[in-house]
C-alpha cells in the first residue's frame, strides 16, 4: 500500500465523506430508476468538479490542481464504493490525457480548461467491433483541402450521449490492425455529419454508438502527428486503464465489507454464519486478493506520475488483477447473501452488473494477460 501524503489523505477522506453523504448506492439506484437520459446526474458532476476533482491531473497553467493520478484514483476509488455515475474516468481522466500527451499549447488552452471546471465533457472514441481492439481502426480520416473528412463507426463511447467533444482515432494510412498510420483527431459533437445513438447497458451508466458521415474537420482538429498516434493512444489507454481500476478497487471493497458485515449479523443454526470456517475461507480468499489488487492499482498509478516506463506492464498487471477479484467479489456477494442477493432489492446485483461491464471496458482480463506477458517477452 502506498504511504499518502498528508494532501493526499486528506482528498482522500473528503471524497469519502462527500460520497456516502451526497451520493451513496441509493442515489445511484434513484437515477436508475429515473430512466434519465445521460446516465448520470449533470447536478451532481457540477459539484464534483467545483470541489476540484475534475481538474485533478490537469496542470494548473490550463485551470486544474496537478495533483496527479494516484491523487484522481483516490477519488476513483470512493466513488466506485457507492456506484457515483459521472464523466470523471471518461472526460477528467482519459479525454484530458489525451490532450495532455498530444495536444498543441493551442489545444491545451482551448480545451483543458473547460474540462477542468467541467463546463466541457470529452470522450474517447476508440473501438469499433464488439471486443477491445484499439489497434484494429478502419475508420478513415483522407485529407480533403484544409482539413480531413471522416467516415466510419465507433462503438461503446463511454458517455457519448453527454460529450460535447470526442477524440476520435482514425486511419490515415495503412491498413487495421497496423498501429502506424493511426492519428487522433479532436470532433465536436455538433459537427455535420456526426450521429450517435445511446446505448442501454447493463450497470445502466452513459454510452452510444457514433457514425461519421464525411465529418469535415480543420487540420486544427488533429492531435498530435499525422500518422504517428499510436503512442500517444496507448498512453492514454493506459491512464484510463489505471484510473478504471481505482473505481473498480473501490467497488470491490464496498461489495466485500457488505457481504462482511452480512456474515457477522446473518443467524443460521443458532449461529452468525461467518462462524463457518467454509464462509471464513472463502472472505480471507477475498481479503488478500483485495490487498493484492490494491497494490496493482497504486503502483500503477504512481508510475504513472513518474513517469516510469513500465507504465504499460503495471496498467495491464492492475486491469487484470482488479478485473478477477472486482469478478470474485461480486459473485460471492451474491452467493454469500443467499435468496436476497439475487433481488433487485439489494445492492448486490448493482455491483455485479457495474463489474461485468467495467471488466470489458479498456480491455478485459483475458486482453491485459496476454499484454502483460508481451510486454514480458512471453
Amino acid at each position: 500500500m502506498a504511504v499518502l501524503t498528508e494532501e493526499q489523505t486528506l482528498l482522500r477522506d473528503a471524497a469519502r465523506t462527500w460520497t456516502q453523504e451526497e451520493s451513496p448506492v441509493a442515489r445511484f439506484r434513484s437515477l436508475r430508476d429515473s430512466g434519465a437520459p445521460l446516465r448520470f446526474d449533470p447536478a451532481v458532476y457540477a459539484e464534483m468538479a467545483a470541489m476540484g476533482w475534475a481538474g485533478v491531473i490537469i496542470p494548473e497553467a490550463y485551470g486544474g490542481s496537478g495533483f496527479g493520478f494516484l491523487g484522481m484514483g483516490l477519488i476513483l476509488e470512493e466513488t466506485g464504493r457507492t456506484l457515483t455515475a459521472s464523466p470523471l474516468l471518461s472526460s477528467a481522466l482519459t479525454a484530458a490525457s489525451a490532450l495532455m500527451l498530444a495536444g498543441s499549447d493551442e489545444q491545451k488552452q482551448r480545451w483543458l480548461p473547460g474540462i477542468a471546471s467541467g463546463a466541457t465533457i470529452a470522450t474517447l472514441a476508440i473501438d469499433e467491433g464488439a471486443h477491445h481492439r484499439p489497434s484494429h481502426v478502419a475508420m478513415t480520416a483522407m485529407r480533403d483541402g484544409t482539413g480531413y473528412r471522416l467516415s466510419g463507426s465507433k462503438n461503446f463511447v463511454l458517455e457519448g450521449m453527454a460529450a460535447n467533444l470526442f477524440v476520435v482515432s482514425a486511419r490515415t494510412s495503412g491498413a487495421s490492425p497496423d498501429t502506424a498510420g493511426i492519428s487522433l483527431f479532436l470532433v465536436e459533437a455538433s459537427t455535420p455529419g456526426l450521429g450517435r445513438a445511446p446505448l442501454s447497458l447493463a450497470d445502466s451508466r452513459g454510452a452510444a454508438n457514433l457514425v461519421f458521415d464525411n465529418v469535415e474537420v480543420g487540420v486544427d482538429a488533429l492531435l498530435g502527428t499525422v500518422g504517428d498516434g499510436w503512442a500517444a493512444l496507448e498512453g492514454t489507454l493506459d491512464r484510463a486503464r489505471a484510473g478504471l481500476a481505482a473505481e473498480m478497487l473501490g467497488a470491490a471493497l464496498q461489495a466485500f465489507e457488505t457481504t462482511l458485515d452480512y456474515l457477522k449479523t446473518r443467524v443460521q443454526f443458532g449461529q452468525a454464519i461467518g462462524a463457518f470456517q467454509g464462509l471464513q475461507h472463502r472472505a480471507v480468499k477475498m481479503y488478500t486478493d483485495l490487498e493484492l489488487a490494491r497494490s496493482c492499482v497504486e503502483a500503477a498509478l504512481t508510475a504513472i506520475d513518474e513517469t516510469d516506463p513500465r507504465v504499460p506492464e503495471y496498467a495491464s498487471l492492475a486491469k487484470a488483477k482488479v478485473g478477477d477479484t472486482l469478478h470474485l467479489v461480486t459473485n460471492e456477494m451474491v452467493q454469500m447473501h443467499g435468496g436476497i442477493g439475487m433481488t433487485d432489492a439489494h445492492d448486490a446485483g448493482l455491483y455485479l452488473k457495474r463489474a461485468r461491464a467495467a471488466e470489458a471496458t479498456y480491455g478485459g482480463q483475458a486482453y491485459h494477460r496476454d499484454r502483460y506477458a508481451r510486454i514480458n517477452g512471453y
